[in-house]
Order: C-alpha cells, then structure tokens, then sequence
C-alpha cells in the first residue's frame, strides 16, 4: 500500500511538472523582462500602482499571458520588489493563471459557451472586490521602493534577461513551484482511484464546497481546466463545483498559498482566503442553476477527476517503477518534454551563475553604461520600457499563434483522428475497458479541437456542427461504459453507431462548413 501511494505520488508530481513547464517558463521570461527592461519604476506603471484601474490592469495583463499558477509565482515575486501593492499583486495571481488563448478557444467547445464568457466576468468580480476589501484593511502592504540600475543598451539588455531569468529559477521561486506541485502528488497518493466519479453530481448541494477542499492543493494548467469543465458540461454536472475548479484549480496552488503567507503573515493571508473562498463559493451557488445546461440529461459520474486520484487501482504486472515510466510514455507526448529539458536547463544555468558569480560582477558589467556610439540616423536607441511591452506583447502574440498549431485545421484534425479512433473501437471489439478508455479520450479531445479548429479558421461555428460533433462524444462515453460493464452486444451496436456518427461529422466539417 505504501509503495503504490509513493509511486501514485510520483505520477502526478512529475506529470503535473512536465504539463506545467511551457508555463512555468512564460513567467521566469516575464519576470526577467519587468525586472530588466521596465524596471520597477515603470513596472508599477505598467500595473496602475497607486491608481483606480490597478486592479482590472492586473486582471487584464493576467488574462492575456500565458502563465498557469506556477508561472505566476516568478511574476508576482518580481511585482513585489517593484512595491506593488498586495491587492494588485493577488489580483494579478489569481487571474493570470485562469485564461490564456488556447484555453479560452477550447472553452467554445463546451456545451454553453456562454458559461466561460461569465466565469471571466465573475473572476473580474473576485478580483477586484478582494483586492479593493484587501487593500483597505491593510493599505501599507507594499515593500519600500529600493534604488535600481538600469541595464546597459544593446546586447547586454538581453543577456540581463537571461541572467534574471536563471538567477530566478535557481532562487525561492523553485521551492514555491515544487511545493505547489506536492499538493497534487499528496491527492495522487491518498485519494483512491476513481473515487471522485459521483461526488460532484448536479444533484449534490455540498459539491461547491467538495470542490474546494479538492481544488485547493491540486495543480492544472488552464488546458487541463478548461477540459474538466468541458467533461463536467458534458455529463451535466454540478456548474458551481465547475467554477470553483478554475478559480482555485486553475488558479491556486499550495506553493503560492506558502509564498502568500511567508510574505505577509498569518492574519493577512487568512484574511485573503477568507475574503476569497466567501465570494468563489458565493458566486458559484449562484450560478450553478442559471448556466446548467438545459439540453443535456445529467450523468451520476464523470471521469474528469481521475486524474487527481491514485493512478493505480492495485497491484501491477510489472514494478511501480516500470508502471509509472509506461504510464508517462503513453500519456505524455514526445514534445512536451521539450519544455522541462528547457526549464532544466535554465535552472542549471542559475545555479551555476549563483555559484560561480557570488559578488554579482556579471550583474556590475552589465550595468555599466557603455559610451553611446550611434552610427546613424536610423540607428536608435530603444528604452527598456518599449522593448518589454513589444516582449510581453511578443508572448501574447506567440500563445495566439501557437492556438493554430495545437488547434490544426479540419482536415488534419480528422486524419490525426484515424489512429484514436481505430484504437478506441479496436479495443472495444477485444473489451479491454482499459485500452478502450484510453484511446476514447484521446478521440474525444480530437474532436474538441476539431470545432475549435474549424472555429479559428472560419470565424464562427454552426450549431449544426456542434451536434455532430457532440453526439460522437456522446457515444464514445456510453461505448466506455458498456465494455466495462461487458455488454458485448451493446458493445457491437455502438461501434458501428460510432463509425456512422464519425462518417457525418467528417462530412459535416470537410464539406459544409
């Protein structure tokens, strides 16, 4: 039992780790560049300090970077230094991590798409009544403003943003980034396998408050959110609990509910949280009637939440070992490893200038100021302020264009779909439940980027569309149950209601769109 618990922690640890860090870079990235090149004086412009629109400035800038809640520890770090009120601070954490591009794409898929316009609108409305309450209780929350020393023009500007970057990732912003990760690991640990099937039931009035206690230590990137909510659409589940999992799912991790409280003690972080969790729970009763879906026949279950539970339901065939380096193989594709090669690296570079470079003579270089040598008319010198605008403009640029890539167009959505779903109804034929959940995942999720796809490159999407897509969606999850339940028959008839549903939609989205 002991060793399944460790091994089931390791799962969840180093998977929640690698899905993370193309985010958890975003935010080392925009660390370094307020830090170097807008400086603090004018990264608390950048943020209103001081002024009526800080917090909604906070709101919006995290909405449009794509940081998770991982990735804005780094960010809200460095806002600190820059004597930036805790308000702003707080608002900033908690809205950037909810939202980016490719998530609030994949949120039109779900069933109401109007549920994720008022999500967003709602965590306006937390943000901004927590920071105001906050800050009024507690006015002097800001550090004092230290002296800072530009950085040099030229190619020392951006060795500085390298520099800070990896000096960032080698300081305490790694332990609040392991810590939030732990708490994701202690429910792959403690919490049963498939045993969060039927606690957020439409039906069930404490399932808000379910959520809460299970979205408070767990970690999911704003894709992962976004498709648990599509999950809970599906099935009709409970909308508050829904809600409650991408403002403190998506939006808090028990990493920077340790930085929260180390940076300003006991009374004021409780006062947060419960400033906080009265208005998620408040506004998710409220919605929960008003955004359920009215076209959907509830579900008793969803298999949206296994993934916080024990990734093992007992002993396996071969070791745990050998059982987790299977499970990441199969789950994890071979170019999101990329990004926690990178982060590595990066990590390793920090260490090793903290090592190698104690006095900080690296950092005194690159802030001596070199003579001005300027060629020519058109030979300019650029502030540090407009080239951290065109950066961060630069990454928000770089999330809208990587929406093209992870969202293909129709075509290729549907080719890419071959192999999920010949896997998926394969495995139903031999009724391997196992196998047969796996690729039907897999199917349902290429059905999801179909619409958005086809969504992108058309600038609407029929309901029409939707349906089609939806109804194979539909079958595919009534197909998992029956060859668990060992339906055979029923098994034969929904293969060949699949491949009919498949032959419509693909007619639908490669003909009349």
């Amino acid at each position: 039992m002991a060793e399944m618990m460790f091994w089931g922690f390791a799962v969840r640890f180093v998977t929640s780790l690698i899905q993370a860090s193309p985010f958890i870079l975003a935010g080392f990235v925009t660390a370094a560049v307020l830090r170097r090149f807008f400086g603090y004086e004018n990264t608390r412009k950048l943020f209103g300090e001081g002024t009526r629109s800080a917090l909604f400035r906070a709101w919006l800038i995290g909405m449009l970077l794509p940081v998770c809640s991982l990735g804005a520890i780094p960010v809200i770090r460095e806002m600190r230094r820059a004597g930036i009120s805790g308000g702003t601070i707080l608002a900033f954490a908690m809205s950037g991590p909810l939202f980016n591009p490719l998530s609030l794409l994949y949120g039109l898929t779900l069933s109401e798409p109007i549920a994720i316009i008022s999500f967003a609108g709602c965590s306006l409305v937390i943000v901004t009544v927590v920071g105001l309450i906050w800050d009024r209780l507690y006015p002097n929350s800001a550090l004092p403003i230290s002296d800072e020393k530009a950085v040099a023009y030229g190619y020392r500007r951006v060795l500085a943003v390298g520099s800070a970057a990896g000096r960032e990732a080698a300081s305490g912003s790694f332990v609040y980034i392991l810590v939030g990760l732990i708490g994701t690991g202690l429910l792959g640990a403690l919490i049963p396998a498939n045993s969060l099937q039927h606690t957020f039931n439409y039906d069930n009035t404490l399932a808000p408050l379910y959520m809460t206690a299970m979205a408070i230590p767990a970690y999911a990137t704003p894709m992962l959110a976004m498709s648990q909510l599509g999950m809970m659409f599906q099935h009709a589940n409970s909308i508050g609990a829904a809600f409650v999992l991408l403002v403190l799912g998506a939006g808090m991790n028990i990493g920077l509910l340790a930085w929260l409280y180390r940076e300003y003690g006991f009374k004021r972080g409780t006062t947060w949280m419960v400033l906080l969790l009265s208005i998620v729970l408040a506004l998710a009763y409220g919605l929960d009637k008003p955004l359920f879906p009215k076209d959907i026949e509830p579900a008793n279950h969803t298999h949206a939440f296994d993934i916080y539970c024990q990734p093992f339901s007992g002993p396996q065939n071969v070791s745990y070992a050998e059982a987790m380096k299977l499970k990441l193989q199969r789950d994890i594709n071979p170019f999101e490893w990329r990004p926690l090669w990178i982060f590595g690296l990066l990590i390793l570079c920090g260490f090793t200038l903290k090592i190698t470079d104690r006095s900080l003579k690296l950092e005194q270089w690159l802030e001596a100021a070199p003579p001005k040598q300027i060629s020519g008319r058109g030979d300019i010198i650029v502030p540090g302020p407009v080239l951290g605008l065109l950066s961060l403009a630069g990454l928000v640029v770089l999330s809208i264009v990587g929406c093209f890539a992870y969202y293909p167009a129709p075509d290729e959505c549907l080719e890419a779909m071959t192999d999920t779903r010949v896997g998926a109804l394969s495995a139903a034929l031999t009724m391997d439940h196992t196998e047969t959940k796996y690729w039907a995942e897999r199917y349902d999720d290429w059905t999801r980027k179909l619409e958005v796809g086809a969504y992108l490159r058309h600038g609407e999407l029929s309901e029409y569309h939707r349906w089609k897509s939806r109804l194979l969606r539909e079958k595919l999850e009534i197909l998992e149950h029956e060859v668990e339940g060992g339906e055979r028959e029923e098994v034969t008839k929904l293969i060949s209601q699949i491949s009919r549903s498949h032959n419509r939609m693909s007619h639908a989205f490669r003909e009349e769109l």
